[in-house]
């Protein structure tokens, strides 16, 4: 899960000494044990017409905490209210964690995703190049399960292979971040610092815009074949992550509402 995966890297498990397996391992192995209970097969279906769901946030009955084991402060997410409208409010403070949606989407059929979200301000030594400055008063993940049924190359099958035989599930396969940087970059799609299996999609940055509510709209599929080159696997999650472990700031962030339609 692109920053997902940097944040359990630092996890002391053991890795693999093959060197064919490294760059599919590199920081994902124990993200594998986090998301198991996370990332469930897809879901029944909540669809109304073309939305297959659309979130309010008046609770967070539908999320859950992902908590990363060598990090002790957790970001605070809560629902705050004004007036009849909710929102979801994340707040850090030289912390992460994040929250996932319990349930998991066919990307093939639903691959429309809309939000609105809100900062207070970027961080000052954000850096989406460096490892130090990887941190986002916000951002959303859309993550790919591993299809054991597609035409991957041999050392991945049995890179993948390895990996359900010791955690009795399969890695996360890939993901898009959809980021709001503290500073444009000369490409708004770019590797993650720590896997080229999590791209990271800049659609705001600076703080032109912090204070104010902005709508977003993206294509799932559009998006993960621009990144990657190719159409992504189909099962699908989300998750939602306000992080400032790296820069040691802080930061507070809402999102509206989430929806993802065909």
């Amino acid at each position: 899960m692109d920053n997902l995966y940097e944040k359990t890297e630092r996890a002391s498990l053991p890795i693999f000494c093959i060197r064919s397996l490294r760059p599919i391992w590199r920081g994902c192995m124990l993200l594998c044990m986090l998301i198991t209970a996370l990332i469930p097969p897809v879901a029944e279906s909540r669809e109304t017409g073309d939305i297959l769901f659309h979130d309010d946030f008046m609770s967070l009955e539908q999320w859950k905490p992902l908590i990363f084991p060598k990090i002790k402060a957790h970001t605070v997410y809560s629902i705050v209210g004004d007036g009849d409208n909710f929102y979801l409010k994340a707040e850090s403070n030289a912390s992460a964690s994040a929250i996932v949606y319990k349930d998991a989407f066919d990307a093939s059929q639903y691959q429309k995703v809309r939000w609105r979200w809100k900062i207070e301000h970027v961080y000052k030594k954000g850096n989406a190049e460096e490892k130090s400055g990887d941190d986002y008063p916000i951002r959303g993940y859309i993550t790919f399960q591993y299809d054991p049924d597609d035409k991957a190359a041999f050392g991945e099958r049995l890179a993948y292979g390895i990996a359900k035989a010791f955690y009795g599930e399969y890695p996360p396969h890939s993901s898009l971040n959809y980021i709001w940087s503290n500073k444009s970059q000369a490409h708004t799609i770019m590797n993650s610092p720590y896997t080229d299996r999590a791209q990271m999609i800049i659609l705001q940055s600076g703080n032109e815009k912090a204070g104010q509510w902005v709508t977003e709209e993206i294509n799932i599929l559009k998006d993960y074949k621009k990144a990657f080159g190719k159409n992504p696997p189909a099962a699908a999650s989300i998750a939602i992550m306000n992080d400032s472990d790296d820069t040691g700031e802080r930061a507070v962030s809402y999102i509206d509402f989430i929806e993802v339609s065909r």
